[in-house]
Formats: structure tokens, sequence, C-alpha cells
């Protein structure tokens, strides 16, 4: 850890009081961050109509923020470890804050573009701090109920992002997507910079090679999944990204292996816990961003709600964390993280599953309730333990590394998500009819329900670890008393 200085609080864990501080900074900043990932999709109509653009400049406007919220997610966390906690998350949230503000007042649909992309480098500084502060704050025997808050907020945002946009578009304008964004982030501001602990990774390196080189890997990559369904899998662009993406990620996995002090430890995936959380992260993401992409638009575009009715009807599954997440947290400290998890993930596989069943254009909504609230309990359930899981998975001056990587796998399993499911719809269905788009939908579920299955196998590498708060408290505590040493083994 850093010698310290003035304006450096202490490293180790806040109160009771700081603790609950911590994790209000941390889950308003991460509502914010999740929120944007998909709250511009229902008022892509109203955007069009006012800045102009064809369609591909419309998925930038998603997919911008996408974009560079997953490539730039490694170098966040490591910037934090290295330069301090705080500090870097305050800074991510004033930029994210300062683009929120730019976007809302675009002039054209390339501005819009540009401060979208500015958006997500913003989050992705900010986004993987939000974990490794809450893991600093809270002790090991609670980190799991804080954590269980802390997934609720942000399952919410990610999957209410459909509500939100389209009733701010529907009632307001769409330009109150991201001013929705600046009150919050000016009031964090200060709270972040009273309240929040600095903490540091102990002698945390700063590998610049490492970071371009998966950087630019998952560039490649999650360019090519972000335009695969205009472009085609066999097109030019998408198979140069795709194998250049490939290339240079396996360039990071050697120097992974080789390097001295690496931005991310290959040793860390021999762990089982460490592979499986970001295995069963990967296809969760997969399966669910593709399929609420499909959804949110097949309550639109096959059954004729409007962009603020479609959201209230799937709130029995977007609203279903803020009452099963804290619940969920309560059971992985007392049972351990690995089953709420695997359970989770099976109920969302048999929520999708349910979709598929019944997606027609005359089916009621009465007879969708089961697989919206199967699925929104199946989300908590993951949610809630497989932030812990993380964070448990890799030595506490790893954490910043692992909260990064984690993240990053996350958001590349969206974009795979959306363009995989995109795909299988285009091949199967369409916007022509409600006919049309119920049939491309259904196959492209099957498609989601079959990785998030995957995904709870996947969970069952991760070992029993109802004894993790013990090891890991006992890691702790001798590297407080070690403040410039880094333990040698892991926490679990």
């Amino acid at each position: 850890m850093p010698a310290g200085g003035a304006g450096k609080a202490p490293h180790g864990r806040a109160g009771r009081g700081g603790a609950v501080w911590v994790l209000a900074v941390t889950s308003a900043a991460g509502f914010m961050a999740a929120l944007d990932n998909l709250v511009v999709t229902t008022a892509l109509p109203s955007i069009r109509e006012d800045l102009g653009g064809g369609l591909e400049e419309l998925e930038w406007t998603v997919n911008a923020y996408t974009l560079t919220f997953a490539v730039l997610l490694m170098l966040g966390a490591a910037l934090g470890d290295r330069f301090g906690r705080r500090r870097l998350f305050m800074a991510g949230l004033a930029v994210f804050t300062a683009a929120s503000a730019a976007a809302a007042l675009s002039p054209g649909i390339g501005e819009l573009i540009a401060f979208r992309a500015v958006q997500g480098v913003g989050a992705a500084v900010m986004m993987p701090l939000t974990l490794t502060l809450i893991g600093e704050a809270v002790p090991a025997e609670r980190r799991g109920a804080a954590l269980g808050a802390f997934g609720a907020v942000t399952g919410v945002a990610i999957a209410g992002g459909p509500l939100i946009g389209g009733s701010l578009t529907e009632h307001a304008s769409w330009q109150w997507i991201f001013w929705l964004n600046v009150p919050i982030g000016l009031a964090l501001l200060p709270l972040a910079r009273l309240r929040l602990p600095e903490s540091y990774a102990p002698r945390a390196p700063l590998d610049i090679r490492g970071t371009v080189l998966v950087s630019a890997g998952l560039f490649g990559i999650v360019y090519a999944l972000v335009n695969a369904a205009n472009h085609g899998w066999t097109s030019p662009v998408v198979l140069t990204g795709l194998i250049a993406g490939a290339a240079v990620l396996a360039l990071f996995v050697r120097h992974g292996l080789r390097a001295e002090n690496p931005i991310l430890p290959m040793r860390l995936f021999r762990g089982r816990a460490f592979l499986g959380i970001n295995a069963a992260s990967l296809l969760m993401f997969l399966g669910m961003f593709g399929s609420i992409f499909l959804l949110s638009q097949f309550l639109q575009n096959g059954l004729g709600h409007s962009p603020t009715e479609a959201g209230l009807r799937m709130l029995p599954w977007t609203g279903m964390p803020i009452l099963v997440a804290p619940l969920a947290g309560h059971l992985s400290d007392r049972f351990g993280g690995r089953p709420v998890v695997v359970a989770g993930l099976a109920l969302q596989a048999v929520g999708l599953s349910l979709f598929a069943l019944l997606i027609d254009p005359g089916v009621s909504y009465t007879a969708l309730l089961p697989a919206l609230i199967t699925g929104g309990v199946g989300m908590a359930m993951y949610f809630a333990p497989a932030a812990g899981l993380v964070l448990s998975s890799v030595r506490p001056g790893e954490q910043g590394i692992a909260s990064g990587a984690n993240n990053a796998l996350r958001e590349v399993g969206g974009a795979l998500g959306v363009a995989v499911l995109a795909a299988v719809f285009a091949a199967r269905g369409g916007y022509g009819s409600p006919r049309l788009f119920a049939d491309g939908t259904a196959p492209a579920l099957w498609i989601g329900a079959g990785a998030v299955a995957l995904g709870a196998l996947a969970a069952l590498l991760i070992p029993g670890s109802r004894g993790a708060a013990p090891v890991e408290r006992g890691v702790v505590e001798k590297e407080r008393e070690e403040p410039g040493r880094a333990p040698r083994e892991a926490a679990v």
C-alpha cells in the first residue's frame, strides 16, 4: 500500500454507519451505470425523429456505451487499485455525469454517439470499484446482505431500463433519460468525497502492455458482436473483428501467464470458484440481455402496448430483485453462495423456457405471469450472491482485478446475447407482423434459456463456500499486520 499522506484515509473496514454510507453511494452510482445499458432502447424512435440517422446510427447509440464500458473495465479496476479506489471512483462518476449532460444537449446523432461512448468510459472506471469499495467497508460476515442490497438495485436498473426509458420518453422527452443522471451524480460526488474510505491494493502494478492487449482484444470481439446483426456473421468486418480480437486476447492470456505483475493473472482461473462464477456470469448475461432486448419489444410490437405499458407489464420480472435479492444475500451468508446462484440460474432458465413456450400474438398477460415471476426470482437470486462469490474467490488485494474481469465478461456476454438472439430472431421471423415477431422470438428465447442453464452447470464448479468468510477474515487480518505485503494464498 502506498505510504500514508495528507488526504489519504487509512486502509481498513469502515464502521457500521460508514458501511451504510458506502453501500448507499456505490448502489446509487451502480444504478446509473447499469441503467444506461438498456435505457436508450425504447427512446430510439424519438431520437431518430429529432436527430435523424439511419438504423446503424441508432444501433450505435446503444452500442457505443457497451463497447467502451466493456473494453475499459479492466483498466478502470487497475487504476483504482494503483491510485486509490475512492479517487478513481469519483473521477469516473464525474466523467459519467458530465457526459450525460452533454448527451442530453447533443445537436446531432454523431455527437450523441460520441457522448454515449464517453459515458461508457466513466462507467468503466466507476463500476468495477463499487464492489471493491463495499468489500473494503463491510465485514465478511455481513457482506452477503450488503451485496444483496447492491444486487437488488443493480438488477432493477438493468431490467428496468426499458420501463424508465419508455416512461421518460413518452411523458417528457428522450433527453430526460440522460438528464436523470445529472442531479444524482452531482449529489453523489461530495458524498463520495466525505463518506467513502480510501483504499489501495498492496503494491498494485500498472500493467500497460496487458491493459492495451485486453482492451484491444475485447474491442475487436465486442465490435464484431454488435455489428453481426447488421452485417452478418460471415461478413469481413465481423470475421476480422472476431479473428483479430481472439488473436489479441490469446496474446493477453500468454502475457498473463508469463508477466511478473499482469493486470489479470491467469492463475486466478485455476481456482474453481473464480472460473465457475465468471463462466456463469457470462452465460447469465448472454441469455438475460438478449431476452430482455426481445421481450420488451414483443410487448410493444407483438401485443400492441405503448413503451410505458410494456415496462409496467414487465414489473413482476424487473421488480422482483427488490423483494428477493436481500433475502438471497442472507441465504448466501448462511448456506454459501453456490447453491443460491445455481438455484437462481435454474429458475431464470425455466422462466425463459416458459416464455418460449407461451409466446404468441394472442397470449394473455395472465398466462405470462408465471414466466415473469419465475424469471424475476431467478435473476434476483443470481445477483445477490454472485458479487460476493467474485470477491471471495481471490485475495483481498486482487478484488479490484476480479471485479473488473467479472464486469467485463458480463458486458461481453450481454453484447453476445443481443447479437446471437437478434440473429436467430432475424433468421426465423421479423418486424413485418406480430406473428412474424413471435415466430422469431420463440427460438431466440430457447437459445437464451439454454445459455442460462449452461451457466447453472458452470456455477457447480464453485466449491462450497460456507467457510469462506472465516478464511477471508484471516487473510484480511494478516494483510493488516503486513500492509506492504500481499498474501501468497488466495482467500478461497
